[in-house]
């Protein structure tokens, strides 16, 4: 089985996400999976949990991308694999994991995967999910406050010393690395179909998609 990856990164509170379910969104679930980087991140659990507060979770550091290569190269192979689950609360991994088995389709989305020589090298299509700084700021305030429970002092001390510099740094610079750059996020229709006729095209050629 030939094995399609496609690289979709972006700012945080772009629309990574939206526009990966929205792919997936056009095809049977068996031929596609997500995968995340944010459940890469290394597991820091041998600190102690004040520490780990402390740790810039938006630096390409943070990511154990040796085993996200790893894996995706696993799904590539058609073998099944164990995603490891992230805390945000406890900022660390837990001890579960979540089995995720191979398919023609592989959604892989972060800030930082165009960033990575070596995930890169994995994929097939990459893109880039733009989006305007304050509509990403006010999802992010939003998220972090609602699904993780954090204060807004904190969000936005968070975001002027890690994020945004972050962003400046190393995401937006990859953006150069995309084959296609999408405006809006996944509100941008026109983009996400044309990405998924292109998607469907190349799977047609080597007819791993009814």
């Amino acid at each position: 089985m030939h094995t399609l990856v496609i690289g979709i990164a972006g700012g945080t509170g772009s629309g990574k996400t939206t526009v990966a379910r929205k792919i997936a969104e056009h095809f049977q679930p068996d031929e596609v999976v997500l995968i995340d980087q944010d459940s890469y991140y290394k597991d820091l659990s041998e600190l102690p949990f004040e520490e780990r507060k402390l740790v810039n979770y938006d630096h390409p550091d943070a990511f154990d991308q040796d085993l996200l290569v790893e894996q995706i190269q696993k799904l590539c192979r058609g073998e099944a694999i164990e995603k490891p689950v992230y805390s945000y609360s406890l900022h660390c991994r837990t001890e579960e994991t979540t089995r995720i088995e191979p398919a023609p389709i592989i959604l892989l989305e972060g800030i930082l995967v165009l960033d990575s020589k070596k995930s890169r090298e994995q994929m097939d299509i990459k893109l880039f999910v733009d989006t305007e700084d304050d509509i990403r700021l006010m999802r992010r305030l939003r998220r972090d406050i609602n699904e993780r429970g954090r204060d807004l002092n904190n969000c936005f001390e968070q975001y002027e010393t890690t994020v945004r510099p972050m962003h400046l740094i190393f995401v937006s610079p990859s953006k150069r690395y995309a084959d296609v750059v999408i405006p809006r996020g996944g509100k941008n229709d026109v983009a996400i179909e044309m990405v998924v006729a292109r998607i469907q095209a190349r799977l047609r050629q080597i007819g791993n998609i009814r």
